[in-house]
């Protein structure tokens, strides 16, 4: 006879939530080795609407007003930080991101703020809610963040094109 031994979302989820965090941030470190372009910067937001079929599933499905609210948390308040500290840098013609102190310790300050309110409405609402809202409060943070990453890069793009004009002429 096989015995299982029930796993406790409440417990599962802060682990798997820490190891996504610290895989964030090394991930973002190197990131700053290597040149980026326009699809590094816009694929996570495509990759990401994806999870957006969880609320195919009846128990993840939250009210409109409550989505609206997420997306908002995650669009002015949580995105803000992360636009500000996100900055490219043109090396031998190609566009890097530069290494911010700032930025790490941002991400780990959200990561706590995150884990604190997704404790105090895991005992309001379900584990799946709390989960479909989280989701929507994260992409609600990576668009605005990636498209304003975008529209840095593309400027400091434009503004090399623009020198090396002027350089030639």
């Amino acid at each position: 006879m096989v015995h299982s031994f029930p796993i406790s979302l409440n417990f599962v989820a802060p682990i798997f939530a820490l190891i996504m965090a610290s895989m964030v941030i090394v991930i973002r470190l190197r990131a700053t080795n290597k040149p980026t372009n326009a699809r590094k910067i816009l694929i996570p937001p495509l990759g990401m609407s994806t999870g957006f079929l969880m609320f195919l599933y009846p128990p993840m499905r939250v009210p409109w007003a409550w989505a609206g609210v997420a997306f908002l948390a995650g669009a002015l308040l949580f995105s803000y930080p992360l636009i500000k500290t996100s900055h490219f840098e043109m090396i031998d013609g190609k566009v890097y991101l530069k290494r911010s102190r700032a930025f790490i310790l941002i991400l780990i300050g959200l990561f706590i703020l995150r884990m604190v309110l997704h404790d105090y409405l895991e005992h309001l609402i379900s584990v799946e809610q709390t989960a479909a809202l989280f989701f929507i409060l994260a992409f609600g943070m990576l668009l605005p963040w990636r498209l304003a990453m975008y529209l840095k890069y593309r400027k400091l793009q434009e503004k090399n094109s623009l020198e090396k004009a002027n350089a030639e002429a």
